[in-house]
């Protein structure tokens, strides 16, 4: 099937905080190209325009999908809008008492702040019941009060959230209308809207969030629109959502906490796709950008989608995602000596304005990048972007001297390898975490690393971790935009239940389900990308009866003919199925109870051929060979190999120690390891003598 699409060009753009990154394919052609501009932080609709326009006029275009960070970055440095919350009376704390968890387990006091002040989290008379009965009606003047109130103290968006609202929206809803009366721009928002589900700590914390994120990403979209509009585009251009969906920029205006890991997810889509077709079906994805480290486990080809997920301690999005650890280390990260004395990398960062140190444009605080930079490891004369004509390695050994190297009593090249050595030890926790704390062990995965700066650290992620491998994909830099590209459309709907499974009304549960698919095919149908079917899957949350959490119970049915044929008996079958792979076991005579509904539609996209982002015939590793430079590795000056990456043929075998540089990135293979290009072009790096 087709929908509808343009016969122009896609173009993938990932807006990273550093830079942005973009993949151009022509379908009919089967053709690519790439290009990676600077992002011009705080004004990204200039790099995003001039990527586009690299490849031509931005009118012939068909469609533009887009993957982002700027919510990502927006709640890892506290970065977000003013944000008033309008409760039911008695629950204004939830977003502080959260599930009872701590920062740090020991000590008297907690240091978590909410995204919302307790200042701006007002209460109203309100009380909706667990069945939907509602005992107590909203005031709407009291609300408006309310609404005045916040505005007034300065709050740019609003999030209005009602205890059980999930069983009955009446009262938000009455709610929301009557602050839209007197609230002064777009941005409210009701939890019923955003998140219609049981638990009321997780529904709080993702409309707030979303609150926190409406003006920062409803801003940055309109200068994009308002862009692509003065550029004379008239194709379809799509948000790419957390779980690798895609939406509207004016559905993103709405709840941008859906795209909250936007640009990680397009890329760990595209790296799964890609080493699944290289032999590497389990993989640990490591997507190092200018502001975060973003780390997926991929298991079997499969990434891991979560109902829920935690941007940073404390900011906890319940909405479906691909399975995403980020951490507040890339490539801007600035490095610092605290006032204990020790040497910290991140979670601030220097973005692209003003940028690392050697970039020249004012900062004067050392980054990971300006690190890499004076070991060698990155080439000043060719800085990957375009834009600069070389870095300025001597401001980089000044700002690392001064606040690194001289509080530390070290000499300037030792400090510089320890910012880098306190940075892989980030990112290794960060592996860690997804991998050995959820029983996987690492030396049965490969790492995936890219972004502008994964490939640097490829060894650091190899030894540090125990990794069989690491596959660097031809074009690191821009796989999140090539992920923009070939991912399938995806969109998902969630919906509580609340029902023990015992005598269940199987019939009214199949209208649900099949009222849920149809709007949610609807969605996809919308999206005006072509695809060649679009598949429907159904999952419960369930648990038995007493039991708080819940397991993910998929359900082995389709909608044919108007109906799902769902039963009792095939929930239960499939509900003991999903627990004993969980936990091994099941508890014989106990009930068990749904929770909540899930429903997606994907629509698969046409098949990408990897293959061709392969090598050309006739090159060999003696005309890739760009001479040598002396790098630091592991406190001494190596005179290592450059080799032009893109240049290498196919079954080219290099030893550490030695530089691949590329015009999206540059791979540093270190003394004790060696690296192949295998038949797609990819770069597998191992220990020396495998």
């Amino acid at each position: 099937m087709n929908n509808g699409i343009s016969k122009g060009a896609i173009v993938g753009v990932d807006v990273g905080g550093t830079f942005t990154d973009l993949f151009h394919y022509d379908e009919a052609r089967g053709s690519f190209r790439t290009a990676k501009v600077p992002s011009n932080r705080g004004d990204e609709a200039v790099g995003f325009l001039a990527g586009l326009q690299s490849f031509g006029p931005v009118a012939d275009l068909g469609s533009i999908v887009h993957g982002t960070t700027v919510g990502t970055n927006a709640l890892l440095e506290r970065k977000g809008a003013k944000v008033g919350l309008i409760t039911t009376a008695g629950f204004r704390d939830v977003l502080e008492m959260r599930r009872r968890d701590r920062r740090h387990t020991w000590g008297l006091w907690g240091d978590f702040v909410p995204v919302v002040d307790r200042d701006m989290r007002l209460e109203v008379a309100e009380r909706t019941l667990a069945d939907g009965t509602i005992r107590t009606g909203i005031d709407p003047e009291e609300v408006r009060a309310c609404a005045r109130r916040l505005a007034d103290q300065g709050a740019e968006a609003l999030a209005i959230v009602f205890i059980n609202a999930y069983a009955n929206p009446a009262n938000e809803l009455a709610a929301l209308e009557a602050a839209r009366e007197v609230w002064p721009n777009a941005n409210l928002e009701c939890s019923s809207r955003i998140l219609p589900e049981i638990r009321e700590f997780e529904r709080t914390s993702t409309t707030a969030l979303n609150a926190y994120l409406q003006p920062v990403v409803g801003s940055y979209l309109a200068k994009l629109d308002n862009a692509l509009a003065g550029e004379g585009f008239g194709g379809r251009f799509h948000i790419v959502q957390s779980n690798g969906g895609v939406m509207s920029t004016d559905t993103a205006r709405r709840l941008p906490v859906r795209t909250a890991l936007s640009g990680p997810a397009a890329g760990v889509i595209a790296a799964a796709a890609i080493s699944k077709a290289a032999g590497f079906p389990n993989v640990i994805t490591g997507d190092l950008g200018g502001t975060s480290f973003d780390v997926s486990l991929v298991v079997e080809g499969q990434t891991m989608l979560a109902a829920q997920t935690t941007i940073d301690f404390g900011l906890v999005v319940r909405t479906p995602m691909i399975e995403i650890t980020t951490i507040g280390a890339g490539g801007g990260s600035i490095a610092g000596v605290d006032p204990g004395g020790m040497l910290q990398v991140g979670p601030e960062s220097a973005g692209s304005r003003p940028g690392p140190v050697c970039y020249g444009q004012g900062n004067t605080r050392p980054t990971l990048t300006d690190a890499n930079v004076l070991l060698g490891r990155i080439n000043a004369e060719r800085p990957i972007g375009g834009k600069l004509a070389r870095l300025d390695v001597d401001a980089a050994r000044t700002a690392i001297a001064t606040h690194v190297a001289e509080p530390l009593g070290l000499e300037v090249m030792a400090a510089a390898e320890a910012v880098v050595r306190i940075a892989n030890s980030k990112m290794a926790g960060a592996i860690r975490l997804v991998s050995i704390e959820r029983g996987h062990d690492p030396a049965k995965f490969a790492a995936v690393p890219f972004g502008g700066g994964g490939a640097l650290h490829v060894g650091a992620l190899i030894k540090e971790v125990g990794l069989k491998a690491a596959l660097v994909p031809r074009f690191p830099g821009v796989t999140s935009a090539l992920g923009c590209v070939i991912a399938d459309i995806r969109h998902d709907q969630v919906q509580t239940v609340n029902l023990p499974l015992a005598g269940i009304d199987a019939r009214l549960l199949d209208r649900r389900m099949v009222e849920e698919a149809t709007a949610a095919r609807a969605v996809v149908e919308s999206a005006g990308l072509s695809v060649e079917r679009i598949d429907l899957v159904f999952e419960l949350d369930m648990h038995y009866i007493g039991q708080t959490h819940t397991v993910a119970v998929p359900l082995p049915v389709s909608v044919e003919n108007g109906s799902t044929g769902i039963d009792e008996s095939t929930i239960r079958t499939a509900f003991e199925r999903a627990y004993q792979a969980s936990f091994s076991r099941l508890l014989p005579g106990v009930g068990a109870k749904i929770v909540n509904l899930r429903t997606a539609a994907i629509g698969r996209r046409p098949h990408f051929d990897l293959s061709a982002l392969a090598p050309a015939a006739g090159t060999t590793v003696e005309s890739a060979y760009a001479g040598s430079r002396p790098v630091w590795f592991d406190g001494a000056w190596h005179e290592t190999a450059v080799y032009n990456r893109l240049e290498l043929p196919v079954g080219a075998v290099v030893q550490g120690p030695a530089i691949l540089e590329q015009p999206d990135a540059t791979t540093v293979i270190d003394p004790d390891l060696s690296a192949r290009v295998d038949g797609f072009g990819n770069v597998i790096v191992e220990r020396s003598g495998r």
